[in-house]
């Protein structure tokens, strides 16, 4: 019998391991090639909301996440100027569910999962220390160039598909636009093991606080409390944000503590909002941030990741069973998630951006007036979660 070519899977992040073990779990032959010599950890993304566990239980790993993550079954929006707390509790959506929660794990608690199962499947592959640099594709499969610190080398699969993030070579070397924008501002974040839940009043695990002055997002993931503030974009020097002093300030004007804060991780970064040009291009097809990137209020950029890998999970299955052509089917997964990233995740993500950074205190009581009456009728407070817990456009 001849064993059919794989699917080579650029990149071992969420998205990229998500679809790997979903084709293993199919028997589908997949080659994921990663550029790192280990699976990276880095303070990245950190919430799963219900869909994405929903999937991830199927492929058998959300228990194993469930374990070692922290389950936030209600979330909170603060106004810092008033002190009034608009709380929406995601029992609410038990009736739509298995899940209702979102859970706080650092996504490389994901991929060191997927990676371990992974190495028992007969049909999977996983090489490290394999950056994929180009590709040349014909009627019959893909061509991959791959740098290994052994030299250049090719790789032969049927498919090929760019999991390798925000700068994706894949993406890069279909010549696929990556429209959108940046915006002016970066984010600042950093991780403390300071209990914050013991000096707040009836402080959940996931808040965003709103004020004129410095609004921010005040999350717990499984392993400590991360804080994300704006900066100012007209600052002469951004890197000095990550300056152990600025860092106390501002945690200090969160909760003025005596002594300093132990920070256990500090980064800046820029916030982009892009969707490329197309998702598919003959043979090779994008998922994740190869193909979307957006701001993370919400949590919304790696669970479409996830979303994407499911999608196009199923319908690679399909091909290989010859139930489907990868034209159409291609076609069908670009034109369906890129009109989701677009429509829902792009337009949400920059809508929470806006309200959260008003200065305008009229604007702030407005949003916070709105979501206190939301948050007090159940039916308006179901319909809000299940839209921020991407409930409707998951599984399509």
């Amino acid at each position: 019998m001849v064993r059919q070519a794989p699917v080579i899977v650029a990149g071992c992040g969420p998205a990229g391991a998500t679809l790997a073990l979903y084709l293993a779990r199919k028997d589908i032959p997949v080659l994921v090639l990663e550029r790192e010599a280990v699976l990276p950890v880095d303070l990245r993304a950190s919430t799963f909301h219900p869909p994405s566990l929903e999937m991830l239980n199927e492929l058998g790993v959300a228990a194993p996440m469930i374990a070692k993550g922290l389950i936030v079954d209600r979330y909170q929006y603060r106004d810092r100027q008033t002190g009034e707390v608009a709380e929406f509790h995601m029992s609410l959506i038990a009736d739509e569910t298995l899940f209702p929660y979102r859970l706080q794990l650092e996504q490389y608690e994901l991929t060191r999962i997927v990676a371990r199962v992974l190495q028992g499947c007969p049909s999977a592959e996983l090489r490290f220390a394999h950056e994929v640099t180009g590709f040349r594709q014909d009627a019959d499969g893909v061509t991959v160039k791959v740098a290994t610190p052994a030299g250049a080398k090719t790789v032969k699969g049927a498919y090929l598909v760019g999991a390798d993030g925000a700068s994706s070579r894949v993406r890069k070397a279909a010549g696929i636009g990556f429209g959108g924008f940046t915006y002016d501002e970066k984010f600042l974040v950093a991780s403390t093991a300071f209990p914050f839940e013991e000096v707040f009043d009836d402080l959940s695990y996931v808040n965003y606080i709103a004020d004129p002055q410095e609004w921010c997002v005040v999350l717990r993931t499984d392993k400590a409390w991360r804080v994300l503030w704006p900066t100012d974009p007209d600052h002469p020097n951004p890197e000095s944000y990550l300056d152990e002093n600025d860092l106390q300030e501002r945690l200090h004007r969160l909760h003025d503590k005596e002594g300093p804060y132990r920070i256990r991780h500090r980064t800046l970064y820029d916030v982009h909002q892009r969707v490329a040009e197309t998702y598919c291009q003959g043979r090779v097809a994008l998922i994740g941030d190869a193909c979307h990137i957006n701001n993370p209020l919400g949590g919304m950029g790696m669970n479409g990741g996830l979303h994407d890998a499911w999608n196009l999970g199923g319908r690679l299955v399909e091909i290989f069973a010859g139930r489907a052509t990868h034209q159409d089917s291609f076609g069908d997964y670009d034109r369906q998630r890129r009109e989701l990233a677009t429509r829902f995740v792009q337009q949400h993500t920059i809508d929470n951006k806006t309200l959260m950074e008003s200065t305008d205190p009229n604007v702030q009581r407005n949003r916070q007036r709105d979501l206190m009456a939301r948050a007090a009728d159940s039916a308006k407070a179901k319909a809000f979660i299940m839209e921020r817990a991407m409930m409707h456009c998951a599984w399509e």
